[in-house]
């Protein structure tokens, strides 16, 4: 048990560093860090909906699709939204419906289902992480990049999570999802959202780009998205009778674990971010 938790904190520890770290850097560090997690993230996918009977997705031409979507919204926001730089990405999508009239395999309505959901549920969202990150401003005719936003999500999702886990386990009585995540509470949920709050206004005094009210926005988007997430990857976890999705992550379990909550709250706050902009 011991052991188990020094490698948990340590692992925790360098994920931290390393996400937050990548991300502040600079856009090179930060779109190497999640082209390669979102291929990592999809190839697991991959593993996993692999097991199931009669299903056999390409799981090296879903990941590059992963990986390539993440460059091309990426390219697509710096270069003053030139949509030609998605045309690999249909022709691979094309590829993928095409292949299984081909390949004979067992169940190629499965294999379709799956491909596209691997896109939909995965890359999609972390591809999104750049609609966040780069701003185009039309005065100056340039594309500037902030950190801050797509940082600010994972700070969000991380601090819900560990105000969740002590309000839960002080005074949870009332389950959230019980069928799904028997672990879940209220009183956990509820705190977790009072923790985000508050370092809303830490990051409205250091960084007003939004105003205090606006972080109070972004965070409850984000703690309400991200608990949708989280269920959504314990509900495929409960379907597929598995624990954790993978274990790439010492004492943490599989990419799919640690990024669950952020496949649903990074859509939401970019939504979130255009309405309240409009």
């Amino acid at each position: 048990m011991k052991n188990n938790f020094i490698t948990r904190a340590i692992t925790g520890l360098i994920f931290v560093a390393v996400i937050i770290g990548c991300i502040l850097w600079n856009p090179l560090s930060f779109g190497c860090l999640f082209v390669l997690i979102s291929a990592l993230t999809i190839r697991e996918f991959g593993q996993l909906v692999n097991h199931i009977e009669g299903v056999s997705i390409n799981k090296t031409i879903t990941s590059l699709g992963g990986a390539y979507l993440f460059m091309a919204f990426m390219a697509y926001c710096i270069d003053i939204y030139d949509s030609k730089v998605f045309i690999p990405y249909v022709l691979l999508i094309l590829y993928l419906l095409i292949s299984e009239m081909y390949l004979k395999k067992e169940n190629p309505v499965l294999n379709w289902a799956f491909s596209m959901f691997s896109q939909l549920y995965i890359a999609l969202p972390f591809a999104m992480l750049n609609v966040l990150a780069f701003q185009y401003d039309t005065l100056e005719n340039n594309t500037s990049f902030n950190p801050i936003l797509p940082l600010s999500v994972f700070i969000f999702l991380w601090l819900n999570d560990t105000g969740a886990y002590c309000f839960g386990s002080l005074l949870g009585k009332h389950r959230l999802f019980e069928r799904i995540s028997p672990k879940k509470s209220w009183e956990g949920s509820i705190g977790g959202a009072a923790v985000c709050i508050g370092i809303a206004f830490v990051l409205a005094y250091f960084f007003p780009f939004l105003n205090t009210l606006q972080w109070i926005g972004l965070a409850l988007v984000i703690v309400v998205f991200g608990t949708w997430g989280d269920l959504t990857e314990s509900l495929l976890k409960r379907q597929l009778k598995i624990k954790d999705s993978g274990t790439i992550l010492p004492g943490h379990g599989g990419m799919l674990d640690r990024f669950d909550s952020s496949l649903m709250a990074i859509p939401a706050a970019v939504v979130y971010l255009y309405l309240i902009s409009i």
